[in-house]
């Protein structure tokens, strides 16, 4: 009885769009004003989800804690509000539709109108104009400061170039959206300038959005920035308040023929070592023959400047045996648990991580968080989680490796040539398995370093020897490669069977194995390790960014050689990145 003298005052007093739904969701009464907000006749019996996509218990939350919904139909925008009709679970809900169109329109022009900043960076610009010879220097950067200045005017923005490589750019938020629907044509615009040279013109951008102030917004843009660099360019990074979008990456990074960074680089980690009363390195979990090569490169440097330097490994797979029964057999190298860590290490202890800067992908995260001095070498592309108390970091996406970049540091660290043969023959293998024998990523200055270890000593029939597969690894390898499937697109797939500790290093190998296959662009192959998670190595000639599927999966890696760990079975996995592909297929 209540309910009804309720609904028959609401169907004459209501000045607003009205109607009362009961415990199931159903429309039990409605004003004639409810037409504004539904162009339905009778809705009287109807579902209140299926006229507004609201679910009931969200309407349920708003009658008790008095908040609101918003609500779109019709080109307008309604507030509604809502209030409990009746007592008991029975009780019904009388919802208020206030028409708030107005203000959603004024505020949707405020974000459209709410300026951003924008830094787009020339890659590589040295190395162009070098290449470019004097004549022609000119006209090149001519060309693309037309081509950047041009673009931002279509954008209706406004831009200053302050460096000869670096610009400026104040657009709106308005002007960002189309950007987002254009996917950054101007990276693939500015990579069609002919430069006359092996690597095209390429350009980073850092855009910063919803910050308070306009300084806000461009600490933002060089926030991107910076992380567009270390993922090696060719790529715009978009941060605001919540979170980071990607887009292009396409390109690999190009090699830089000036080698002045790794002296200083080098310089400094002395000194630092200098400082420290021990010398912790660490690679990643389960580490390979690059993040032990480099660890034992980083060992050499801290003993040349006469600090107790420890390697800190917590499990071995088939991969390493041999390296790591060879460096024990010398006696010269302490290689510790992280128990053992954790208990030598004080507050003027250095750590030093190679071959990774991932939080998740740490062989000890405890040593990290207990050492508050922390030096980072890694030539993955840069990753968003970033690891804390870095006083050094050394991150080039160009290099094929760590080990050649541990090599160079060597080269510098050390007065003259003092690595042992094993060392030599540690860091070449690393450079070898990274570069897949000098077949993907090995620039000029890879084969310097390959050049190096060979006069320091290294043999290239001992490293060999750390190549030779596990008769059983090598069987399930060959039986991974023969059951792949092949895509139209160039793309192959495969399962590694069963569960084996060393199901990375064989999905690695069985992905780079497809790869020799005629006509296939990519391979993606997923198997179960000792811990039953699921790893996937993929594999590319270029064509196409596999890192940036890997993300999608909490993975990374490089433009041509990338990986990830999931929960989801094999099968599972390499169907959904089959779904992500997209357009990354050229």
């Amino acid at each position: 009885m209540y309910v009804g003298r309720i609904e028959k005052l609401l169907a004459h007093y209501s000045i607003v769009p009205t109607c009362i739904i009961n415990a199931q969701g159903k429309i039990t009464k409605a004003n004639e004003k409810i037409a504004e907000v539904f162009k339905y006749d009778g809705i009287t019996g109807g579902d209140i989800f299926a006229l507004t996509g609201i679910k009931l218990p969200e309407f349920v939350e708003i009658a008790e804690n008095g908040s609101f919904l918003v609500c779109k139909r019709n080109e307008k925008a309604f507030k509604i509000l809502a209030g409990f009709v009746g007592e008991g679970d029975m009780a019904s809900i009388m919802l208020y539709f206030i028409d708030i169109t107005t203000f959603e329109n004024l505020k949707e022009l405020y974000k459209d109108e709410k300026p951003c900043i924008a830094l787009i960076n020339i890659d590589n610009f040295d190395e162009l104009m070098a290449s470019a010879g004097e004549e022609k220097e000119l006209k090149l950067s001519s060309e693309i400061d037309k081509h950047i200045k041009a673009w931002v005017e279509k954008l209706g923005a406004a831009s200053a170039r302050y460096r000869d490589h670096l610009y400026e750019v104040v657009l709106t938020q308005k002007n960002y959206k189309t950007l987002v629907e254009k996917k950054f044509c101007i990276l693939d615009e500015i990579r069609e300038i002919e430069t006359e040279t092996d690597f095209p013109v390429t350009l980073s951008i850092g855009i910063g959005i919803g910050g308070k102030t306009l300084l806000e917004s461009e600490r933002y843009a060089q926030d991107a920035l910076d992380l567009a660099f270390g993922r090696g360019g060719d790529q715009a990074i978009v941060k605001n308040v919540k979170n980071l979008e990607y887009y292009g990456g396409r390109s690999q990074s190009v090699e830089k023929g000036f080698k002045g960074k790794s002296r200083i680089i080098a310089h400094a980690l002395k000194m630092l070592m200098v400082q420290s009363s021990k010398v912790f390195i660490m690679g990643h979990k389960s580490p390979d023959l690059d993040s032990f090569g480099a660890a034992l490169g980083i060992c050499r440097v801290a003993k040349s400047v006469g600090k107790e330097a420890y390697i800190v490994l917590n499990s071995i797979n088939d991969s390493l045996i041999d390296l790591v029964e060879d460096a024990k057999q010398t006696g010269e190298y302490d290689l510790i648990p992280t128990e053992r860590a954790l208990s030598y290490a004080d507050e003027h202890s250095l750590v030093v991580l190679v071959d990774t800067h991932r939080p998740v992908l740490v062989e000890s995260m405890e040593l990290v968080e207990r050492v508050n001095r922390l030096v980072v070498i890694d030539h993955h592309r840069m990753a968003e989680d970033v690891l804390p108390n870095q006083i050094l970091s050394y991150m080039e996406s160009y290099a094929s490796s760590a080990s050649e970049l541990v090599t160079e540091i060597v080269q510098y660290a050390c007065e003259k040539k003092v690595l042992t043969k094993l060392e030599a023959d540690a860091l070449l293998a690393g450079i070898m398995v990274d570069t897949n024998r000098f077949s993907i990523k090995a620039g000029v200055r890879t084969f310097e370093a390959a050049s190096w270890l060979r006069r320091a000593g290294a043999d290239l029939t001992n490293v060999k020897r750390y190549f030779q597969a596990d008769p059983e690894n090598f069987k399930t390898k060959a039986v991974c490669v023969a059951n792949a499937e092949f895509y139209q697109d160039g793309v192959a797939m495969s399962v590694s069977p069963g569960q084996s500790a060393n199901a990375q290093i064989i999905n690695s190998q069985a992905a780079d194995e497809l790869l020799a296959i005629k006509g296939v662009k990519a391979s993606f192959v997923a198997g179960i390790n000792e811990q039953g998670k699921t790893v996937v190595s993929a594999r590319s000639l270029g064509d196409f960014n596999v890192q940036i599927v890997m993300e999608k999966f909490g993975g990374g890696g490089h433009l041509n050689t990338a990986g990830a760990q999931v929960d989801c079975p094999p099968a599972e996995i390499l169907a959904q990145i089959r779904k992500a592909l997209g357009n990354h297929i050229s």
